[in-house]
């Protein structure tokens, strides 16, 4: 990566060129070439925070749409357990406590019509079985 600007690296600049005789003596050029000065400025902001971190926020929809389908199918893990667990008399008090993670985890969209309406269905089927673990 290449910086350029007053803080950056430069290339050096070219020594004034030495007089040339036609002796082979070593010569000093007559006049000095005064050195480039610049005056002390402040650093330079690097960008925008602002703008950086709204394009690390920007989800992309495929993404997203993973991230809903894992939350459904963690949700109806829960409720299977939870089938199970009724089905062989062994109810568990924290199978209630995943169903309300579960719950909580199905109220974000994930901008596909379709799944969005199976993942409302699971959530409301998830909120039914906590109403019923509720009259335990």
């Amino acid at each position: 990566m290449r910086i350029y600007g007053p803080n950056g690296t430069t290339l050096g600049t070219p020594a004034a060129s030495a007089r040339r005789s036609s002796t082979s003596a070593f010569a000093l050029p007559d006049t000095i070439a005064p050195a480039e000065t610049r005056a002390a400025t402040a650093p330079k902001a690097a960008g925008n925070i602002d703008a950086l971190l709204a394009l690390q926020g920007i989800e992309d929809p495929v993404e997203r749409r993973k991230r809903s389908v894992a939350r459904g199918r963690g949700a109806l893990d829960v409720l299977d357990d939870l089938k199970i667990g009724l089905l062989s008399g062994n109810f568990d008090a924290s199978t209630v406590g995943r169903l309300r993670n579960a719950a909580a985890s199905l109220k974000s969209t994930s901008g596909d019509p379709g799944l969005d309406a199976v993942l409302s269905e699971i959530e409301l089927r998830v909120e039914v079985e906590l109403a019923k673990a509720g009259q335990f």
